[in-house]
């Protein structure tokens, strides 16, 4: 990637999301969220596809400055399981927030298809102060806790 070259990060729905990643595969599905929320909240479940989510910490806590290794991390666990930079990559933690961020960073890195799933795992807050109105768990996709 030259240095002039500007990679956009798109955003797309959950459900354009579940698609390209349960019908490409090729496509990533990237939880950016912290081991707790993992744990106590959930993860999207890929299995139906015959996949899973590429788990990698953000942040260690929510609350904490961004891990100074995540690209590292990220790119070792893309290795892995045989990504290249032209591989669709799909970011997803609760909101869209951080998420949004983490998918920059890789695109900065010369990641060209990196994309952010907007309405997250849990969505935003609605009307009645609860996630329940958009996002991974409310659009019944799949999912897991343990």
């Amino acid at each position: 990637m030259s240095g002039s070259e500007v990679v956009q990060v798109d955003e797309v729905p959950v459900k354009a999301a579940w698609t390209a990643v349960a019908g490409n595969k090729r496509a990533v599905l990237i939880d950016v969220w912290t081991r707790a929320e993992w744990q106590f909240v959930g993860v999207p479940d890929l299995s139906s596809a015959g996949k899973r989510a590429v788990l990698v910490e953000w942040q260690s806590n929510p609350d904490q400055r961004v891990a100074d290794d995540f690209r590292e991390r990220l790119q070792a666990e893309l290795e892995a399981i045989g990504a290249t930079q032209d591989d669709d990559l799909y970011f997803i933690c609760r909101s869209g927030a951080r998420s949004l961020n983490a998918a920059r960073v890789m695109a900065a890195a010369g990641y060209r298809r990196c994309h952010n799933v907007s309405e997250g795992f849990e969505g935003p807050l609605g009307p009645s102060r609860k996630r329940d109105v958009a996002g991974w768990k409310v659009s019944g996709f799949p999912w897991t806790q343990s």
